[in-house]
């Protein structure tokens, strides 16, 4: 349908929830309106009172293509994503292979998504010691900003950066007002007074906060120094809440995300030898994580972000439960708003905070803030209606992930989404995937 209208009792705007019809031509949010115009004759959707929300953006997620596709890849990421409300992703640089730190490697990464993906897909390009050359040419091609770890990535062809890296790099990021994402990590050394390789509070353990509270410090420190915009990925540690409250009252460039797993799961739930829930910086305690949501309802923290790193099941070490080897990440895209949502209802969180933490905060990220997140006038129809009142079981048969490892296996989850429109087609309506392959390639200037 070129034209056409969703009515429904709850449109979550920027203003306020309220009942509106929501006009669409050419994809595109022509009006939101209470009553129709007389003039309005085309067909009108009537979702009643289910929730019509923005899609969600999603501007952390490993998609793994190519070279890795037995990870994941284009076409079961993508759809997991529009099974879960999410109709923008933004892929990052690694665990593809090659991995994306060249306009070459960038190229190779357009040709294996085309004609694979169900939802829109951005790109991050990689930062590692001695690209600082590639980093015009990646910008050139669309990146739509940057991302470095301080610490080991896992991936080989990955490699750390330093400060000195950085402060090749930064300026460079700057020139173009793009944002440069870090994993902020500063490892050293940590005595453990056991040996015990399925024990999860060893594991935490491993990875102290203060690893992370230096990197933000250094991070802090750069972002003023070189005026260059940072973005802090899945921020675990509360330590640093009060470093980059301070940061942002100085007005520097300096954007925060967490991620759902440290907002939904505490430390001293998860069980021993369960290295589904391993992941960098790890899963903290209780106390430390009811710190990050009140960071997330004060705005000190932006968003969140699902950080999706899936693996094959054997890295994962589930059989031998040892976090030593088990490859670190979580695989949670495609429940990523019914997550929040269940741990946001628990807290009293309204609908406006949630669509804030997962659709308007992360579209600026991506530099999409004129266009998507928001229902009003000009935005893309990239839409979802939700039922934010019936709730769920997460059975592996409802998993679109290529692997079905996830900690949210088996949790009831309150939430779920009954369509999703990309560009005002609906692409998913009660579980079956409608019009497949209608997602966009999202570059800088395109």
């Amino acid at each position: 349908m070129d034209e056409f209208a969703i009515k429904s009792y709850r449109v979550v705007t920027p203003e306020h929830v309220k009942a509106a019809f929501v006009l669409i031509k050419n994809g595109v949010i022509t009006d939101v309106v209470e009553t129709l115009p007389e003039s309005f004759f085309v067909k009108v959707i009537d979702v009643g009172d289910k929730l019509l929300m923005p899609g969600v953006t999603d501007p952390h997620v490993h998609i793994n293509e190519p070279g890795r596709t037995e990870w994941e890849g284009f076409e079961t990421a993508t759809k997991a994503a529009i099974a879960g409300g999410i109709t923008t992703l933004i892929d990052m640089p690694l665990n593809s292979s090659p991995v994306t730190t060249t306009a070459k490697a960038f190229n190779e990464k357009l040709a294996a998504a085309k004609n694979k993906i169900h939802a829109n897909v951005g790109f991050w390009g990689g930062l590692v010691p001695g690209n600082e050359k590639d980093i015009e040419p990646l910008i050139e091609r669309g990146v739509l900003g940057f991302k470095a770890f301080l610490t080991h990535s896992g991936i080989g062809e990955f490699p750390n950066v330093t400060e000195e890296d950085l402060r090749k790099a930064m300026p460079i990021i700057a020139k173009y007002d793009l944002p440069l994402l870090v994993h902020c990590e500063l490892t050293g050394e940590v005595k453990l007074e056991r040996s015990n390789v399925n024990s999860y509070q060893q594991y935490v353990a491993s990875r102290p906060k203060e690893w992370e509270d230096k990197a933000i410090e250094m991070m802090i420190r750069l972002c003023e120094e070189l005026n260059c915009r940072v973005h802090i990925v899945h921020l675990s540690s509360a330590n640093s809440i009060e470093a980059i409250a301070k940061a942002k009252s100085k007005a520097l460039p300096l954007t925060v995300e967490t991620a759902q797993h440290y907002l939904y799961f505490n430390a001293e739930e998860i069980p021993d030898g369960n290295t589904a829930f391993k992941c960098a910086p790890p899963i903290r305690e209780k106390a430390n994580n009811e710190q990050l949501w009140q960071a997330l309802k004060d705005g000190i923290i932006d968003f969140v972000a699902t950080d999706h790193s899936p693996a094959p099941p054997a890295i994962k070490e589930l059989e031998s439960g040892d976090f030593t080897k088990a490859w670190g990440g979580i695989s949670s895209l495609q429940f990523a708003l019914p997550v929040l949502w269940t741990a946001a209802k628990k807290r009293g969180g309204s609908l406006q905070e949630l669509v804030k933490w997962l659709c308007v905060n992360p579209a600026k990220l991506a530099g999409r803030a004129s266009t998507k997140g928001k229902i009003a006038k000009g935005f893309d129809a990239d839409l979802i209606v939700f039922d934010d009142e019936k709730t769920f079981t997460v059975t592996e048969d409802l998993i679109q992930h290529k692997h079905k490892v996830t900690p949210y296996l088996n949790e009831m989850l309150a939430g779920v989404v009954e369509q999703t429109y990309l560009q005002g087609v609906k692409v998913f309506d009660k579980g079956a995937f409608t019009e497949p392959n209608k997602g966009n390639i999202i570059t800088r200037n395109g």
